[in-house]
């Protein structure tokens, strides 16, 4: 039997659930469907990410990162206040260790402030050690607004309050779309069960959005190419070494943020990723592997253009991912006291990155409509704290269209 919704959602991850929440509250009367595949929220990005409120700092002034990440995290604090998520804003610092990271740090303070970051600062060693006392650094920048908060609360959080709105909205778990074809002005949607009949369909279906694209009828130039990072934990004799979040100074030639540790919500500390190509996209240990994902990713040209770009960095990443005495050796550049025993191996996410076919990796959010369809093709970090103003965007978008 044919079922019929306003709005169709494929994809239950952060943004996805994001945008069913802000266009109910719009369109209460609307019945809204999420189709997620999987039997419980958070199982790929939006549960396996750093669980970190991000403030703005890195990212290019007037880019959609820096707006939304800002617009974003106010709204995301005022949604966790109101319907009591997890979280804490701990603040964080961005540490340099040695001389030449200087000018890469002096330029992330800048963006700060030409983005309005509230409260950051350029602190020296002794200021560090107040903050971190087994941190050791010559100069850091004190970011008061980033935080921790538990994603997965928050977006189960979300899909109460769209059914709450109306009742007759559903987020339809272990639903798996297949495809989809158009009739009479409407989209219908095949599913593992059954077909569903909606005026307006938002894809925001992370690590298969390109996929998602393609049998929507998308020519694009650009795919979606994973990178595992793997995180460690610090142990219960090692966590104390730690109180709040510490990151590194970015490499600039690396699109990673490198290893950094990050107090999370239950009270536990990790510390990592890495960032290394996935040869499954949805494979979250390092011998994980899929035929098809490999092949795709391997024959794109973009895939060998990002690798002969960052062959160097590339091959340390993978070092790293096999060897804890390696891991344990970035850690302590920041921490320089941890011990073997301090760290543990944990879990690890797959990032959903676009990449063109000239190599470079799209930076910034990317959203477009493919025929009277919008598609989420790419939303990297700070896409979890930049959810909701990410919604905003996309239920103005359906609006231009209705």
């Amino acid at each position: 039997m044919l079922q019929n919704f306003d709005l169709g959602i494929v994809g239950g991850g952060i943004v996805g659930l994001a945008t069913a929440y802000k266009y109910q509250l719009e369109n209460p009367e609307s019945k809204i469907a999420i189709f997620e595949k999987e039997t419980a929220i958070g199982k790929h990005q939006t549960g396996r990410n750093s669980g970190v409120i991000h403030s703005g700092i890195y990212y290019k002034p007037g880019s959609y990162k820096a707006l939304n990440c800002i617009n974003g995290r106010e709204q995301l604090l005022e949604f966790a206040n109101k319907y009591q998520v997890e979280h804490d804003v701990c603040g964080k610092i961005i540490v340099a260790t040695e001389e030449f990271e200087l000018p890469a740090l002096q330029r992330i303070y800048e963006r700060g402030i030409a983005n309005k970051i509230d409260g950051i600062s350029l602190i020296g060693p002794e200021e560090i050690k107040e903050i971190e006392p087994n941190c050791t650094g010559i100069k850091a920048i004190k970011v008061p607004a980033a935080g921790i908060i538990n994603y997965v609360q928050f977006s189960e959080k979300l899909a109460e309050q769209v059914e709450a709105i109306n009742p007759e909205s559903k987020l339809l778990l272990g639903t798996k779309v297949l495809g989809s074809k158009e009739n009479d002005g409407h989209t219908i949607i095949e599913t593992n069960k059954g077909e569903f009949q909606l005026d307006q369909v938002v894809y925001c279906s992370g690590l298969q959005s390109d996929r998602m694209a393609v049998k929507d009828g998308a020519n694009l130039n650009m795919q979606i190419v994973g990178f595992r990072g793997d995180y460690y934990e610090l142990s219960e004799k090692g966590k104390s070494k730690v109180k709040h979040l510490i990151y590194p100074v970015p490499d600039p030639d690396f699109p990673f943020l490198g290893v950094h540790f990050t107090r999370m919500i239950d009270g536990s500390v990790e510390c990592g990723p890495n960032a290394v190509f996935s040869f499954k996209r949805e494979g979250y240990t390092r011998t994980s592997f899929n035929l098809k994902d490999s092949v795709q990713a391997l024959t794109f040209r973009g895939t060998w253009k990002l690798f002969g770009k960052h062959y160097k960095q590339g091959i340390e990443e993978y070092k790293r991912a096999f060897s804890k005495r390696l891991f344990l050796k970035a850690l302590r550049k920041l921490i320089p006291n941890l011990t073997m025993e301090d760290i543990q191996p944990a879990r690890s996410g797959v990032r959903a990155q676009a990449l063109q076919s000239d190599g470079t990796m799209v930076d910034d959010f990317k959203i477009e409509r493919i025929g009277k369809n919008i598609h989420v093709l790419n939303a990297p970090s700070p896409a979890a704290t930049s959810s909701l103003s990410i919604a905003d965007r996309i239920c103005k978008m359906i609006q231009e269209e209705n």
